[in-house]
Protein backbone atom coordinates (compact mmCIF):
# COMPACT_ATOMS: atom_id res chain seq x y z
CA UNK A 1 0.00 0.00 0.00
CA UNK A 2 2.84 2.40 0.86
CA UNK A 3 4.58 1.54 -2.41
CA UNK A 4 1.40 2.34 -4.38
CA UNK A 5 1.02 5.66 -2.56
CA UNK A 6 4.63 6.59 -3.35
CA UNK A 7 4.12 5.68 -7.02
CA UNK A 8 0.97 7.84 -7.14
CA UNK A 9 2.76 10.73 -5.42
CA UNK A 10 5.62 10.63 -7.96
CA UNK A 11 3.26 10.69 -10.95
CA UNK A 12 2.18 13.93 -12.65
CA UNK A 13 -1.43 13.24 -11.69
CA UNK A 14 -0.42 12.62 -8.08
CA UNK A 15 1.59 15.86 -7.91
CA UNK A 16 -1.45 17.87 -8.99
CA UNK A 17 -3.77 16.33 -6.44
CA UNK A 18 -1.23 16.62 -3.65
CA UNK A 19 -0.74 20.28 -4.59
CA UNK A 20 -4.49 20.91 -4.32
CA UNK A 21 -4.59 19.06 -0.99
CA UNK A 22 -1.67 21.13 0.25
CA UNK A 23 -3.40 24.38 -0.72
CA UNK A 24 -6.55 23.28 1.11
CA UNK A 25 -4.58 22.39 4.24
CA UNK A 26 -2.80 25.74 4.21
CA UNK A 27 -6.12 27.56 3.78
CA UNK A 28 -7.64 25.72 6.75
CA UNK A 29 -4.60 26.51 8.89
CA UNK A 30 -4.78 30.20 7.95
CA UNK A 31 -8.55 30.27 8.60
CA UNK A 32 -8.35 28.66 12.04
CA UNK A 33 -5.42 30.85 13.06
CA UNK A 34 -7.15 34.00 11.76
CA UNK A 35 -10.43 33.41 13.59
CA UNK A 36 -8.60 32.56 16.79
CA UNK A 37 -6.53 35.75 16.55
CA UNK A 38 -9.16 38.18 15.23
CA UNK A 39 -12.26 36.94 17.11
CA UNK A 40 -10.55 35.27 20.07
CA UNK A 41 -12.41 31.97 19.41
CA UNK A 42 -11.47 28.49 20.51
CA UNK A 43 -10.01 25.92 18.11
CA UNK A 44 -13.35 24.11 17.65
CA UNK A 45 -15.35 27.19 16.68
CA UNK A 46 -12.54 28.54 14.50
CA UNK A 47 -12.18 25.21 12.65
CA UNK A 48 -15.96 24.88 12.10
CA UNK A 49 -16.25 28.43 10.80
CA UNK A 50 -13.27 27.89 8.49
CA UNK A 51 -14.75 24.72 6.98
CA UNK A 52 -18.21 26.16 6.30
CA UNK A 53 -16.61 29.29 4.85
CA UNK A 54 -14.22 27.46 2.49
CA UNK A 55 -16.94 25.07 1.32
CA UNK A 56 -19.44 27.95 0.92
CA UNK A 57 -22.29 25.78 2.24
CA UNK A 58 -24.26 28.85 3.36
CA UNK A 59 -24.60 28.11 7.07
CA UNK A 60 -24.87 31.02 9.51
CA UNK A 61 -22.02 32.49 11.50
CA UNK A 62 -20.95 30.61 14.62
CA UNK A 63 -20.86 33.91 16.53
CA UNK A 64 -21.36 37.50 15.52
CA UNK A 65 -18.34 38.62 13.55
CA UNK A 66 -16.53 41.91 13.90
CA UNK A 67 -15.83 44.07 10.88
CA UNK A 68 -12.30 42.66 10.67
CA UNK A 69 -13.69 39.14 10.99
CA UNK A 70 -16.13 39.69 8.12
CA UNK A 71 -13.37 41.05 5.87
CA UNK A 72 -11.25 38.02 6.75
CA UNK A 73 -14.22 35.75 5.94
CA UNK A 74 -14.62 37.36 2.51
CA UNK A 75 -10.94 36.73 1.77
CA UNK A 76 -11.29 33.13 2.95
CA UNK A 77 -14.34 32.59 0.72
CA UNK A 78 -12.38 33.90 -2.27
CA UNK A 79 -9.57 31.49 -1.48
CA UNK A 80 -11.99 28.57 -1.16
CA UNK A 81 -13.65 29.38 -4.49
CA UNK A 82 -10.22 29.58 -6.13
CA UNK A 83 -9.20 26.17 -4.80
CA UNK A 84 -12.49 24.58 -5.90
CA UNK A 85 -12.22 26.19 -9.36
CA UNK A 86 -8.65 24.97 -9.83
CA UNK A 87 -9.51 21.47 -8.61
CA UNK A 88 -12.48 21.32 -10.99
CA UNK A 89 -10.38 22.43 -13.95
CA UNK A 90 -7.74 19.80 -13.16
CA UNK A 91 -10.38 17.06 -12.90
CA UNK A 92 -12.00 18.09 -16.21
CA UNK A 93 -8.61 18.22 -17.93
CA UNK A 94 -7.65 14.80 -16.64
CA UNK A 95 -10.93 13.24 -17.72
CA UNK A 96 -10.74 14.85 -21.17
CA UNK A 97 -7.11 13.85 -21.78
CA UNK A 98 -7.44 10.26 -20.54
CA UNK A 99 -4.52 10.75 -18.14
CA UNK A 100 -6.57 9.51 -15.18
CA UNK A 101 -7.46 6.30 -17.02
CA UNK A 102 -3.82 5.76 -17.99
CA UNK A 103 -2.70 6.20 -14.38
CA UNK A 104 -5.16 3.58 -13.20
CA UNK A 105 -4.15 1.22 -16.02
CA UNK A 106 -0.49 1.59 -15.03
CA UNK A 107 -1.34 0.86 -11.39
CA UNK A 108 -3.37 -2.18 -12.44
CA UNK A 109 -0.56 -3.53 -14.62
CA UNK A 110 1.90 -3.09 -11.76
CA UNK A 111 -0.40 -5.02 -9.40
CA UNK A 112 -0.80 -7.84 -11.93
CA UNK A 113 2.95 -8.07 -12.48
CA UNK A 114 3.47 -8.17 -8.72
CA UNK A 115 1.23 -11.25 -8.49
CA UNK A 116 3.14 -13.27 -11.13
CA UNK A 117 5.11 -16.25 -9.83
CA UNK A 118 6.86 -19.12 -11.65
CA UNK A 119 6.16 -17.29 -14.89
CA UNK A 120 8.09 -16.87 -18.12
CA UNK A 121 9.73 -13.61 -19.21
CA UNK A 122 9.85 -13.16 -22.98
CA UNK A 123 12.48 -10.62 -24.05
CA UNK A 124 11.68 -9.29 -27.52
CA UNK A 125 8.34 -9.14 -29.29
CA UNK A 126 9.40 -9.46 -32.90
CA UNK A 127 8.24 -12.28 -35.16
CA UNK A 128 9.84 -14.99 -33.03
CA UNK A 129 8.74 -13.38 -29.78
CA UNK A 130 5.15 -13.33 -31.01
CA UNK A 131 5.29 -17.04 -31.84
CA UNK A 132 6.77 -17.76 -28.40
CA UNK A 133 3.97 -15.80 -26.74
CA UNK A 134 1.34 -17.65 -28.77
CA UNK A 135 2.74 -21.03 -27.72
CA UNK A 136 2.89 -19.98 -24.08
CA UNK A 137 -0.74 -18.91 -24.19
CA UNK A 138 -1.76 -22.19 -25.86
CA UNK A 139 -0.02 -24.11 -23.06
CA UNK A 140 -1.56 -21.79 -20.43
CA UNK A 141 1.80 -20.59 -19.12
CA UNK A 142 1.79 -17.19 -17.36
CA UNK A 143 4.25 -14.79 -18.99
CA UNK A 144 5.23 -11.16 -19.44
CA UNK A 145 6.78 -9.54 -22.50
CA UNK A 146 9.64 -7.00 -22.50
CA UNK A 147 10.48 -4.93 -25.55
CA UNK A 148 12.25 -1.62 -26.06
CA UNK A 149 9.64 -0.57 -28.62
CA UNK A 150 6.53 1.05 -27.21
CA UNK A 151 4.70 0.12 -30.42
CA UNK A 152 5.53 -3.58 -29.91
CA UNK A 153 4.30 -3.53 -26.31
CA UNK A 154 1.10 -1.77 -27.38
CA UNK A 155 0.62 -4.60 -29.88
CA UNK A 156 1.27 -7.19 -27.14
CA UNK A 157 -1.28 -5.56 -24.81
CA UNK A 158 -3.81 -5.45 -27.63
CA UNK A 159 -3.38 -9.22 -27.94
CA UNK A 160 -4.07 -9.59 -24.21
CA UNK A 161 -0.49 -10.03 -23.00
CA UNK A 162 1.21 -8.25 -20.13
CA UNK A 163 4.06 -6.08 -21.38
CA UNK A 164 6.80 -3.74 -20.18
CA UNK A 165 8.50 -1.10 -22.32
CA UNK A 166 12.25 -1.08 -21.75
CA UNK A 167 15.66 -2.58 -22.38
CA UNK A 168 15.65 -6.21 -21.18
CA UNK A 169 19.35 -6.02 -20.25
CA UNK A 170 18.69 -3.38 -17.55
CA UNK A 171 18.26 -4.68 -13.99
CA UNK A 172 15.36 -2.39 -13.11
CA UNK A 173 13.32 -3.58 -16.11
CA UNK A 174 13.93 -7.25 -15.29
CA UNK A 175 13.04 -6.66 -11.64
CA UNK A 176 9.80 -4.99 -12.72
CA UNK A 177 9.07 -8.11 -14.76
CA UNK A 178 9.51 -10.26 -11.64
CA UNK A 179 12.80 -11.92 -12.57
CA UNK A 180 13.38 -12.94 -8.95
CA UNK A 181 10.11 -14.92 -8.97
CA UNK A 182 10.20 -16.16 -12.56
CA UNK A 183 10.74 -19.80 -13.52
CA UNK A 184 12.38 -19.08 -16.87
CA UNK A 185 13.40 -16.39 -19.33
CA UNK A 186 13.36 -16.60 -23.12
CA UNK A 187 15.54 -14.04 -24.89
CA UNK A 188 14.66 -13.69 -28.59
CA UNK A 189 16.14 -10.29 -29.32
CA UNK A 190 17.35 -9.55 -32.85
CA UNK A 191 20.94 -8.87 -31.80
CA UNK A 192 23.29 -11.52 -30.37
CA UNK A 193 24.98 -8.81 -28.30
CA UNK A 194 21.63 -7.79 -26.80
CA UNK A 195 20.86 -11.43 -25.98
CA UNK A 196 24.27 -11.84 -24.30
CA UNK A 197 23.77 -8.74 -22.10
CA UNK A 198 20.24 -9.81 -21.21
CA UNK A 199 21.35 -13.33 -20.27
CA UNK A 200 24.29 -11.98 -18.25
CA UNK A 201 22.11 -9.55 -16.27
CA UNK A 202 19.40 -12.15 -15.69
CA UNK A 203 21.86 -14.74 -14.39
CA UNK A 204 23.40 -12.18 -12.03
CA UNK A 205 19.96 -11.43 -10.57
CA UNK A 206 18.65 -15.00 -10.36
CA UNK A 207 21.02 -17.95 -10.19
CA UNK A 208 18.23 -20.55 -10.41
CA UNK A 209 16.20 -19.25 -13.34
CA UNK A 210 16.18 -21.30 -16.56
CA UNK A 211 17.41 -19.15 -19.48
CA UNK A 212 16.78 -20.00 -23.12
CA UNK A 213 18.31 -17.71 -25.71
CA UNK A 214 18.10 -17.33 -29.45
CA UNK A 215 21.36 -17.10 -31.38
CA UNK A 216 21.72 -15.65 -34.86
CA UNK A 217 25.38 -16.43 -35.54
CA UNK A 218 27.00 -19.69 -34.45
CA UNK A 219 30.08 -17.95 -33.02
CA UNK A 220 27.89 -16.28 -30.36
CA UNK A 221 26.76 -19.64 -28.92
CA UNK A 222 29.79 -19.98 -26.63
CA UNK A 223 29.37 -16.40 -25.34
CA UNK A 224 25.72 -17.00 -24.50
CA UNK A 225 26.54 -20.17 -22.59
CA UNK A 226 29.32 -18.43 -20.68
CA UNK A 227 26.91 -15.61 -19.87
CA UNK A 228 24.62 -18.15 -18.19
CA UNK A 229 22.17 -19.49 -20.78
CA UNK A 230 20.92 -23.02 -20.04
CA UNK A 231 19.99 -23.57 -23.67
CA UNK A 232 21.00 -21.75 -26.85
CA UNK A 233 18.80 -22.27 -29.89
CA UNK A 234 19.55 -21.33 -33.48
CA UNK A 235 16.35 -21.09 -35.55
CA UNK A 236 18.41 -21.73 -38.68
CA UNK A 237 19.94 -24.98 -37.41
CA UNK A 238 16.61 -26.19 -36.04
CA UNK A 239 14.88 -25.30 -39.30
CA UNK A 240 17.50 -27.09 -41.39
CA UNK A 241 17.30 -30.27 -39.30
CA UNK A 242 13.53 -30.22 -39.42
CA UNK A 243 13.45 -29.98 -43.21
CA UNK A 244 15.85 -32.90 -43.64
CA UNK A 245 13.91 -35.01 -41.11
CA UNK A 246 10.71 -34.33 -43.00
CA UNK A 247 12.33 -35.55 -46.22
CA UNK A 248 13.23 -38.90 -44.61
CA UNK A 249 10.43 -39.36 -42.06
CA UNK A 250 7.44 -37.10 -42.74
CA UNK A 251 5.09 -39.26 -40.67
CA UNK A 252 7.33 -39.09 -37.60
CA UNK A 253 7.64 -35.31 -37.87
CA UNK A 254 3.88 -34.92 -38.23
CA UNK A 255 3.29 -37.17 -35.22
CA UNK A 256 5.71 -35.20 -33.03
CA UNK A 257 4.06 -31.96 -34.17
CA UNK A 258 0.70 -33.23 -33.00
CA UNK A 259 2.05 -34.58 -29.72
CA UNK A 260 4.16 -31.56 -28.80
CA UNK A 261 2.11 -28.66 -30.11
CA UNK A 262 -1.57 -29.56 -29.88
CA UNK A 263 -3.21 -29.02 -26.47
CA UNK A 264 -6.29 -31.01 -27.54
CA UNK A 265 -4.44 -34.23 -28.33
CA UNK A 266 -4.65 -37.07 -25.83
CA UNK A 267 -0.96 -38.00 -25.87
CA UNK A 268 1.68 -35.53 -24.70
CA UNK A 269 5.39 -35.52 -23.90
CA UNK A 270 6.65 -34.11 -20.61
CA UNK A 271 9.88 -33.87 -18.63
CA UNK A 272 9.67 -34.72 -14.92
CA UNK A 273 12.41 -34.35 -12.29
CA UNK A 274 12.80 -36.72 -9.34
CA UNK A 275 12.86 -34.78 -6.05
CA UNK A 276 14.55 -35.95 -2.81
CA UNK A 277 11.25 -36.50 -0.95
CA UNK A 278 9.69 -38.32 -3.90
CA UNK A 279 8.10 -41.78 -3.67
CA UNK A 280 10.26 -42.74 -6.66
CA UNK A 281 13.60 -41.61 -5.15
CA UNK A 282 15.91 -44.57 -4.62
CA UNK A 283 13.94 -47.21 -6.54
CA UNK A 284 14.42 -48.24 -10.17
CA UNK A 285 12.06 -48.10 -13.14
CA UNK A 286 11.22 -51.79 -12.82
CA UNK A 287 10.15 -51.39 -9.19
CA UNK A 288 8.24 -48.18 -9.95
CA UNK A 289 5.98 -50.00 -12.46
CA UNK A 290 4.96 -46.68 -13.97
CA UNK A 291 3.51 -48.16 -17.14
CA UNK A 292 1.32 -50.72 -15.41
CA UNK A 293 0.29 -48.47 -12.50
CA UNK A 294 -0.42 -45.11 -14.15
CA UNK A 295 0.01 -45.83 -17.88
CA UNK A 296 2.96 -43.58 -18.79
CA UNK A 297 5.83 -44.69 -21.03
CA UNK A 298 9.34 -43.58 -20.05
CA UNK A 299 11.18 -42.77 -23.28
CA UNK A 300 14.40 -41.40 -21.83
CA UNK A 301 16.26 -40.71 -18.60
CA UNK A 302 18.79 -38.01 -17.90
CA UNK A 303 21.26 -37.97 -15.02
CA UNK A 304 22.55 -34.50 -13.95
CA UNK A 305 25.67 -33.63 -15.92
CA UNK A 306 25.13 -36.45 -18.45
CA UNK A 307 23.51 -36.47 -21.90
CA UNK A 308 19.99 -37.98 -22.19
CA UNK A 309 19.84 -41.78 -22.43
CA UNK A 310 17.55 -42.88 -25.28
CA UNK A 311 17.42 -46.43 -23.84
CA UNK A 312 16.41 -46.23 -20.16
CA UNK A 313 17.96 -48.89 -17.93
CA UNK A 314 15.07 -50.37 -15.92
CA UNK A 315 17.50 -51.36 -13.13
CA UNK A 316 19.01 -47.86 -12.75
CA UNK A 317 18.04 -46.25 -9.41
CA UNK A 318 16.01 -43.06 -9.78
CA UNK A 319 18.19 -40.74 -7.73
CA UNK A 320 17.10 -37.16 -6.90
CA UNK A 321 17.82 -34.89 -9.85
CA UNK A 322 17.24 -37.55 -12.50
CA UNK A 323 14.87 -36.34 -15.22
CA UNK A 324 12.39 -38.57 -17.02
CA UNK A 325 10.99 -37.98 -20.50
CA UNK A 326 7.52 -39.51 -20.42
CA UNK A 327 4.69 -40.08 -22.92
CA UNK A 328 1.07 -40.16 -21.75
CA UNK A 329 -2.13 -38.19 -21.47
CA UNK A 330 -2.43 -35.12 -19.26
CA UNK A 331 -3.92 -36.99 -16.30
CA UNK A 332 -1.20 -39.66 -16.40
CA UNK A 333 1.57 -37.08 -16.62
CA UNK A 334 0.07 -35.13 -13.71
CA UNK A 335 0.10 -38.31 -11.63
CA UNK A 336 3.75 -38.89 -12.56
CA UNK A 337 4.57 -35.33 -11.54
CA UNK A 338 2.95 -35.89 -8.14
CA UNK A 339 4.89 -39.13 -7.63
CA UNK A 340 8.13 -37.42 -8.62
CA UNK A 341 7.92 -34.56 -6.19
Amino acid sequence: MIERLNLFRRSFLGKRFFFIGGMLLVSITIGVTGYMFIEDWGVGDAFYMTVITLTTVGFGEVKTLSTEGRMFTVALIAGGIGIVAYGTSVAVELLASGELREEFLMARRKRMLGKLEDHVIVCGFGRMGQHVATELRVHEKPFVVIDISEESITCARTMGYQGIVGDASIEEILLNAGVLRAASLISVLDSDAANVFTVLTTRALNANIIIISRVNHDEATTKLRRAGANQVISPYIIGGRRMVQYVDNPGVVDFLDVVMHSPEVELQLAEVEIHPDSFLAGINLKQARLRSEIGVNILSTRTPGQPPSPHPDIDMPLEPGVRLIALGNREQLNMLQELAG
